[in-house]
């Protein structure tokens, strides 16, 4: 593989790339989405032309979304076919209660999870009894089976549930880009807890929605860069001081503390120029799991729990609390209110909820909770608040003081307690900045990089700086030994590459790991990626064999970086090199050789110049080109030294690092893939939903349509025009048939397919729509009608007009041809007399050829006109023109008639003869014709002449002739008189006020000597002061009027 920068590519090649690139161009106008992507919530913004980052709307309207799913049983469940409906959102927790085991809300926490030996699942499978939880066999992860399927269909994998909510989402966002403005590249908000087994749980997951992730971005950071869109930092550069805050981000999953730098910094730009772009860089972070919304939701849960189960109901049962956490609804029930309940306190001293058809049913129950009870419960989450913090602040080694602000973000850090004690933490409540969006400010920081990443779009330049989070580096196998090596650390920046080395010349494999705290706390490593080379074993064979290299001196290295979009280990390249002698005698140089030109600097040098002739020359030229590189020095018989200098330095041996690419192949692990088989029939699944979702829309609308068809009955039957286009017995048939259906929709026809709703509709409109037609049709006839008479009347006017144009024309043939004639006998009479004034005519315009032409003088030479007239202009309409319309008006006449003359004859009920369409199509037809000879007559007629040009003042010889045109003279044109025209009073005027006193008694002088110059010689020159411009020759003067 020939190294970086010397590629040749093939033809194919390039075209293969242009096609990419034009492909490129074409979609880059696609809309981005960011989506952040919650554990109770998902919110997602749009980024398109003329949609500057704009929150995507839910179906009801809403700015964000329930992350919950639910499938609705079918009602045909023996129709194969038909999938469950999915509903989303709060809809779909709207059904927790009616049907707990198709529900599946805030699955984010799953993500990623083994299965097996796992608190995370244990604690989610105890919030929510009735799911069916199980294993999934081919990764070891949660899956779901549901009950509104067979149980022998395959469970569903969380990724493939999340995957239909980012449908979802994605569906909203299609409907508010509008067509033509696909939304496929996304940005999503992840925890910076996640691993690299839960960031590639959420790429799966959009993959299987149709997403193509740009990246991955950590919730502190986008928060961060929403922060930094509307900031304009100090920049180092020049002096300035970064700033540094810290993003405390308190969801219903997890609490985050995150630590950015904010700052300006000047970067090279095109040429000799500079810019200045933001950066935010992430400095630390630290979080924890166990503090959230949704535990303390747990917290008022618990509470609910145990005073249902005090009740003196669930006594006498004696149910306990064990019983009640097993039971679906009555736990769907409790979970719901519980965040109500705890939101409520927010903004209140105590809240209450009642419940009714708890446990069997027929059990209600109050519950009533004020803040302090809640605090009370909540105490031992109050001393995590600070955690989250203090592992921040060790990750970047910096201490509470180094802040300037601490901003909130998610929506359970407006828990009361919750910011009394991060107001103790940071010492001051000044330092809590409340002016970023805690709900929206990381999807609208998601969106803006996404904008910054498409090529559609052309933000302001913030340059972002993610961080792992953990620790990685490789390990392999050496010797018979386990070689590791540490490559990055929790706060290493994405982009920046590590080079590892390794003492290997065959064909290996190695695995690029992420240290994460197992269940106990201690460090683990997990598995990323397992990476295998290819071709190492022939690139070294090639170092060996072309350039000469030893098995010692050859090293192997890889070069790794974080990737950009999930930053995790990635291996970039991978190479063997070693240093060689640099070999002579290449092609280049041999050719160099040939023509005289040598190969390297010092192999030939110029010939002394020492007077010896050109014979001397050559041969000392050809004995110098003929000897060796030989040490040993040759003498001449004279004496003079031929070889090399005593004392010139041998050469020095140049070495050259010579380089080998080596091929490999990445494979991710740690969690096993889905094999191909699984992944195809998970997308052709999430098809067949997409399908039915598709079919049971249409099914909806064609019983919308239905029932709003059956409401319009009584309207039609009472309208007068529609018993009016009807029979007494129609109208009964309808109005029995309307009944019918009406009745059959609340009854069997509710859980009806589409095609018997469509049966049903069609047969109904085959009664109405006739019915109808006729009625349209006779409110419509009437102008149709008259539209078609005033056409019929404009034909009749322009066949009167080329009647009129055709008599005009015959008259002017016959007034032409008498003129003609008479013309010609005065023609043969005066040629004779003629002659000689033409030739005196000839000589007197041979005197003044010489003349310029007076434009508008009277009594210039007038040119002789010819006595013989013009003939008439052809004809603008012929004889077929007034065929054509007498044609077509007789046509449309008659056939207007006799339609008029059938409708005439039925009824109001029958069907028409003659339809409106008709009429209007004959109307176009007429005024198709008149059109057409209209247009013949505009190409036909001549446009006007163009008005005559102004005069112009040309009077500049005296001072009564006018200002005139005003000229920039100098001395050699006032001498010379400007070509004839001397200056006037006003050019000299201000020619004088511009000069210099010496050089304006020198004009003076000259223009006195120019006056006096032309009053002597004006005969002789044609040019005089009299009061308008004179034109003369040499043979005399010539007297002309005054203009």
């Amino acid at each position: 593989m020939p190294p970086h920068g010397r590629r040749r590519f093939s033809g194919l090649t390039v075209i293969v790339s242009l096609l990419f690139l034009f492909t490129s161009t074409a979609s880059a106008v696609s809309a981005v989405l960011g989506i952040d992507l919650g554990t109770e919530y998902i919110k997602a913004a749009l980024v398109k032309p003329g949609i500057p980052l704009e929150i995507v709307l839910t179906k009801d309207s809403k700015r964000k979304e329930a992350a919950a799913v639910a499938f609705k049983p079918s009602k045909t469940p023996s129709d194969s076919k038909v999938f469950p409906e999915r509903i989303y959102g709060g809809d779909a927790l709207a059904l927790s209660a009616r049907f707990p085991s198709d529900v599946y809300p805030n699955l984010k926490p799953l993500l990623g999870q083994p299965f097996q030996r796992n608190n995370i699942v244990s604690e989610y499978s105890s919030r929510f009894p009735e799911l069916q939880i199980l294993e999934a066999k081919e990764r070891g992860t949660v899956g779901f089976r549901s009950s509104s399927f067979d149980q022998m269909e395959e469970p569903f994998l969380v990724e493939e549930l999340l995957a239909m909510q980012l449908k979802n989402i994605r569906a909203n966002a299609a409907t508010m880009a509008g067509k033509g403005s696909p939304t496929k590249d996304a940005v999503i908000t992840i925890p910076a807890s996640y691993t690299a087994l839960e960031k590639r749980a959420v790429i799966l997951a959009a993959d299987l929605a149709g997403l193509r992730v740009l990246s991955l971005i950590s919730d502190g950071l986008a928060v961060g860069l929403n922060y930094a869109t509307s900031r304009t930092f100090p920049t180092v550069n020049k002096g300035g001081k970064p700033e540094i805050h810290l993003v405390y981000d308190m969801g219903a999953g997890s609490a985050s503390a995150t630590i950015l730098q904010f700052q300006g910094k000047t970067v090279k730009d095109i040429g000799k120029f500079n810019r200045t772009v933001q950066e935010v860089q992430t400095l630390g972070a630290g979080w924890d799991n166990s503090l959230s919304g949704d535990a303390l939701n747990q917290v008022i849960m618990d509470n609910m729990i145990e005073k249902f189960a005090e009740t003196s109901r669930m006594k006498a049962l004696g149910t306990g609390i064990s019983e009640i956490k097993q039971h679906g609804r009555t736990m769907a029930k409790f979970w719901k209110e519980s965040e109500r309940l705890r939101q409520v306190l927010s903004a209140n001293t105590e809240t209450q909820a009642s419940f009714e058809g708890l446990y069997h049913d027929d059990m209600s129950f109050k519950y009533k909770i004020s803040r302090a009870e809640f605090e009370t419960l909540s105490s031992r989450y109050a001393s995590k608040v600070m955690n989250p913090i203090t592992l921040a602040l060790e990750s970047a080694r910096l201490s509470l003081s180094d802040l300037e602000s601490v901003i909130l973000h998610g929506g359970a850090v407006r828990t009361p307690f919750v910011q009394k004690e991060l107001e103790m933490i940071v010492g001051t409540a000044d330092k809590i900045r409340t002016n970023v969006n805690a709900d929206e400010a990381a999807v609208f920081g998601a969106a803006f990089k996404a904008a910054g990443i498409s090529p559609s779009f052309r933000v302001k330049e913030i340059r972002t700086l993610d961080t792992p989070g953990y620790s990685s580096g490789a390990a392999w196998t050496s010797d018979g030994k386990e070689r590791q090596q540490k490559l990055f650390t929790p706060t290493s920046a994405v982009g920046a590459e590590k080079h590892l080395s390794v003492k290997c010349l065959d064909d290996f494999s190695f695995t690029l790991y992420q240290q994460v705290p197992g269940q106990s706390g201690d460090l683990m490593d997990i598995s990323v990626s397992q990476i295998q080379t290819k071709n190492l074993t022939a690139s070294v064979k090639k170092l060996e064999d072309s350039f000469g290299c030893v098995a010692a001196d050859i090293s192997t290295k890889f070069a790794i970086r974080l990737s950009p979009t999930d930053v995790l280990p990635e291996v970039v390249r991978g190479s063997v090199s070693c240093e060689a002698t640099e070999k002579k005698g290449g092609v280049v140089d041999g050719m160099r050789d040939l023509f005289g030109f040598g190969s390297k600097k010092g192999d030939q040098k110029p010939l002394a110049d020492d007077g010896h002739n050109g014979e001397a020359s050559r041969s000392s030229a050809t004995s110098e080109t003929s000897t060796t590189s030989s040490s040993i020095e040759s003498q001449t018989p004279d004496g003079r030294d031929s070889g090399k200098k005593e004392d010139e330095k041998p050469k020095e041996i140049k070495k050259k690092t010579q380089v080998v690419y080596i091929d490999f192949t990445s494979e991710a692990t740690g969690l096993p893939q889905l094999s191909t088989e699984n992944l195809q029939r998970i997308k052709e699944r999430l098809s067949a939903f997409d399908a039915s979702d598709r079919s049971r829309m249409k099914r909806d609308e064609t019983l919308n349509t239905l029932e709003g068809f059956t409401y319009k009955s009584r309207e039609l039957l009472e309208d007068e025009a529609f018993i009016a286009a009807s029979t007494e017995t129609q109208r009964t048939t309808i109005e029995q048939k309307f009944k019918d259906a009406g009745e059959w929709l609340y009854g069997d026809g509710a859980d009806a397919s589409r095609d018997a709703l469509k049966e049903r509709l069609d047969e109904l409109r085959g009664l109405v729509d006739p019915i109808q037609k006729r009625k349209d049709e006779a409110a419509r006839r009437p102008d149709a009608i008259k539209s078609l008479q005033e056409a019929l009347d404009q034909v009749k006017v322009m066949v009167d007009v080329v009647k009129q144009q055709q008599e005009g024309q015959a008259i002017a043939e016959g007034q032409a041809s008498s003129a003609a004639a008479a013309s010609s006998i005065a023609s043969e009479s005066g040629s004779t007399s003629s002659s000689p004034s033409a030739t005196t005519q000839t000589m007197a315009a041979d005197d003044f050829a010489d003349l310029d032409d007076d434009t508008y003088s009277t009594s210039s030479t007038t040119s002789t006109t010819s006595s013989t007239p013009s003939p008439p202009p052809p004809p603008l309409y012929s004889e077929s023109d007034l065929k054509t319309l007498i044609s077509t008006r007789d046509s449309v006449q008659s056939w207007l008639d006799s339609k008029l003359a059938e409708q005439e004859k039925l009824s109001p009920f029958d069907e028409p003869v003659i339809l409106s369409s008709e009429l209007t199509v004959k109307s176009k037809e007429l005024n198709k014709v008149v059109m057409d000879l209209l247009q013949k007559q505009m190409k036909r007629t001549p446009p006007p002449p163009p008005p005559p040009p102004p005069p112009k003042n040309d009077n500049k010889g005296g001072s009564k002739g006018g200002k005139g045109k005003k000229v920039k003279l100098d001395m050699g044109d006032m001498l010379k008189g400007n070509g004839g025209e001397g200056p006037n009073n006003l050019d000299i005027e201000e020619l004088l006020k511009d000069m210099p006193a010496n050089e304006r008694e020198e004009i003076e002088r000259a223009v006195k000597a120019a006056g006096a110059q032309t009053s002597d010689s004006a005969k002789e020159e044609g040019t005089g002061t009299g009061n308008g411009k004179r034109k003369g020759n040499e043979k005399g003067n010539i007297e002309h009027e005054e203009l």
